[in-house]
């Protein structure tokens, strides 16, 4: 037992069982032999992941020691093998003390602040009055968001009027708390598919409403998968231009391959594999990154640039740098900047043939080059 707001080691029993209507006729009887007591904290521990707090408080103290904001504060409460705290503003939300004296604030805090304990918890708050009469009022029930570490949730606020019409008892108030932590099994949803099925409309001849001339190799698609993926797309097959009327547009500077590529990309949001591709895949990506700048694709965009990044090698920065360059692609620039200027690849770079041809094409990128080489 403790007085109320200081911090000792409470009383308490062990159930095997939670239920819910044997237990508030244990509390009832609990309650009613501490009547002559003092203000008090009683905790009983029902298993691993639930508590019950009983608080009997002096009604006047309690309201005249939270005209300042200071709560009436619960022990530290280990459930769930989490730690908590139960704070209550006997004059309103602690944010704005003073400004709701006529109304009591129960706040839920987690306390624990281990690195182990970072992921948010699931918990169910409840909170009991006991009446004039001895028995248990249920007045909130609650399933706050999962909790961070080191958080609060703000629960329940009632009027001084309410409490004392039907609480207050020969000075006192009584509060039963329960916390119970929820094991964190949610409902299982499988990833999204919705690639997939749309994939299908690529594969199929339902609905397809455009044809593309490539090369002299026809692709058959929806303008309205297109527009929706494209902003270029939308402004040719939806808008104004003159495409927009056409049932057969043909496209120039980009190889059936990479087209094939690129609308397997938009109906599915899946970059095809490099085996898919064909030809040399680094070849490829560089092409496929300039139909998605082409096109607007800004995601097919990164994609391809993640790629290029990944294969890039002493002989091939230059041409990838030079790529990144002319498409307007700084994330892949900035990377071959800083690959270039390391100190174990800058004297082997310099003397490749792509670097060379990309000093004589963007002298101002190789300014820039060296510019971030010095002020390494």
């Amino acid at each position: 037992m403790s007085e109320v707001g200081e911090s000792s080691n409470a009383n308490s029993s062990v159930y095997v069982k939670f239920t819910p209507y044997p237990f508030y006729a244990v509390m009832s009887k609990r309650q009613r032999k501490s009547e002559t007591e003092a203000q008090i904290q009683t905790t009983t521990i029902l298993h691993s992941s639930s508590v019950v707090v009983e608080f009997r408080i002096n009604y006047k103290q309690a309201k005249h020691r939270g005209i300042d904001g200071r709560a009436i504060k619960s022990d530290p409460l280990c459930v769930g093998g989490q730690v908590w705290r139960i704070n209550l503003y006997p004059c309103g939300p602690y944010e704005t003390p003073g400004m709701n004296e006529d109304h009591f604030s129960i706040h839920l805090e987690r306390q624990t602040k281990s690195e182990t304990s970072k992921k948010p918890v699931k918990v169910m708050f409840q909170v009991l009055l006991i009446d004039k009469d001895g028995e248990p009022v249920s007045i909130c029930s609650r399933m706050p968001p999962p909790m961070q570490r080191h958080s609060a949730n703000y629960l329940w606020l009632a009027s001084q009027t309410y409490m004392v019409r039907n609480f207050v008892k020969d000075g006192h108030i009584k509060f039963v708390f329960i916390i119970t932590t929820l094991p964190d099994n949610p409902v299982p949803v499988p990833p999204s598919n919705i690639g997939k099925h749309i994939g299908t409309l690529l594969d199929g001849t339902d609905g397809k409403d455009v044809s593309f001339l490539v090369d002299g190799e026809t692709f058959h698609a929806h303008r309205a998968v297109l527009a929706a993926r494209s902003p270029v797309f939308q402004a040719e097959l939806l808008g104004s231009m003159a495409e927009a009327a056409m049932p057969c547009i043909t496209l120039h500077d980009i190889s059936p391959a990479t087209f094939k590529a690129m609308l397997q990309f938009i109906y599915t949001d899946v970059l095809p594999e490099d085996h898919v591709l064909g030809g040399d895949p680094a070849e490829m990506f560089e092409l496929l990154l300039v139909a998605a700048d082409r096109f607007a694709l800004d995601r097919l965009k990164l994609l391809c640039a993640q790629k290029l990044w990944e294969n890039v090698s002493l002989d091939t920065v230059g041409d990838v740098l030079a790529c990144a360059e002319i498409y307007n692609c700084p994330e892949l620039k900035n990377k071959c900047i800083e690959f270039v200027v390391a100190d174990k690849n800058f004297r082997h770079v310099v003397l490749t043939e792509s670097f060379m041809q990309l000093g004589q094409r963007f002298p101002s990128l190789i300014a820039e080059v060296r510019e971030k080489a010095v002020s390494i």
